[in-house]
């Protein structure tokens, strides 16, 4: 299992995948907002197992967005 993790501290703006969908190292998974900034945290190979996070959600440097199996 791999997951994915917060490349910054912000504000969860879009979840782009879903629990069961197949994902790679060219999706975009998330944005998040940080100082009125988007940056774009893409996907592991595989399937999404688990979100642990909603939009409008605040999360901090390398904290778990997702879990991928």
């Amino acid at each position: 299992m791999a997951e994915l993790v917060s490349t910054i501290a912000g504000k969860i703006k879009e979840i782009n995948i879903k629990v069961g969908q197949m994902v790679t190292e060219d999706d975009e998974a998330f944005i998040i907002e940080a100082m009125k900034m988007e940056n774009v945290v893409y996907g592991e190979a595989g399937i999404v197992k688990e979100i642990t996070v909603q939009v409008g959600d605040s999360v901090e440097e390398d904290g778990v967005l997702a879990i991928i199996e």
